[in-house]
């Protein structure tokens, strides 16, 4: 079967199968990063590696350090999803020899600046060359406290749903240049007892439904109620992915008190209740019967 017919959710659940995990796995794949410790330790080491490939991620115009940029801001939104701190990083850059040195130094530029941003050491990786399209890889290490961290798995029915921030429209160059809610999770994380968390980073349509499957419960989204980007209709707020916000679950007695709170703490980033958990297999959108959410996959 060609990975086409398979849709990317099928594809890595089939690379998966019989992967060991090893001693001192707290949580393996199928959550924004590896979490690795003793169940009784004061800290969780966060382990996650991404990558960002040309054609795909980027184009081949792109300012460099945009492309920089982007290549390790996207795992630090992993790490942040889980209520950390993005700590060491290292990078493989794989690129033509017939490439510019300008554009690999500018590369480096744009990773530079978000490491100082973010507090993340470079500490390390490799350089290859490529035969076709230029990629970068990061691998990013983070340490979040046990009793803070947050994974996917933990959302109840009747839970609350939130986005930071507004969906839709990324390729406009916000998929380029987005900041990851590293203060935010760490704030919500801190204050409030949110059962489960991810970044959006393949769109409403593809997180919420694996943020609701992990947590065993079906979903009800209120399109009505998304916070769109300028210019987007509901359909690509749902659909086009790379937004890197915050989706969240928490109970309902807490939602009243995070509304009070979070525009004290954060008065320019919004924050929109768009839905709640349900019971397992009661998953609809309004409007839309049970008609199945997509956002991008990479192999659909």
């Amino acid at each position: 079967m060609k990975l086409k017919a398979m849709g990317e959710d099928a594809v890595v659940a089939a690379l998966l199968r019989g992967v060991p995990a090893g001693r001192g796995v707290i949580r393996g794949p199928g959550d924004d990063c590896a979490v690795i410790g003793s169940p009784c330790a004061k800290y969780w080491r966060l382990l996650k590696t991404d990558c960002v490939i040309e054609t795909v991620h980027f184009l081949p115009n792109d300012a460099p350090e945009k492309i920089g940029w982007k290549a390790l801001a996207r795992a630090i939104s992993d790490i942040a999803a889980m209520g950390g701190r993005p700590q060491q990083a290292l990078i493989t850059l794989a690129i033509s020899r017939d490439q510019e040195l300008r554009r690999a130094t500018g590369i480096y530029t744009g990773l530079r600046k978000c490491a100082r941003t973010y507090g993340v050491a470079i500490v390390g990786g490799e350089t290859a060359r490529s035969p076709g399209p230029m990629f970068i890889s990061v691998m990013l290490s983070g340490e979040v406290e046990r009793h803070r961290c947050v994974f996917r798995s933990g959302g109840e029915p009747r839970d609350r749903l939130f986005v930071t921030g507004r969906l839709g429209g990324s390729l406009a160059g916000r998929h380029l240049t987005f900041e990851p809610r590293d203060e935010e999770a760490r704030w919500l994380a801190q204050r409030f007892r949110i059962h489960a968390m991810m970044d959006l980073s393949d769109g409403l349509g593809s997180d919420l439904p694996r943020l609701a499957q992990a947590s065993g419960c079906g979903f009800r989204l209120d399109e009505g109620a998304l916070p769109l980007n300028p210019g987007c209709t509901v359909a690509e707020g749902i659909s086009d992915g790379e937004d890197y916000e915050l989706l969240f679950a928490l109970a309902p007695r807490e939602a009243e008190r995070l509304r009070i709170l979070w525009p004290r703490k954060f008065p320019r980033l919004e924050l929109t209740e768009i839905g709640i958990l349900t019971a397992p297999g009661d998953s609809k959108s309004p409007g839309r019967g049970k008609k199945k959410l997509h956002g991008y996959d990479h192999f659909a």
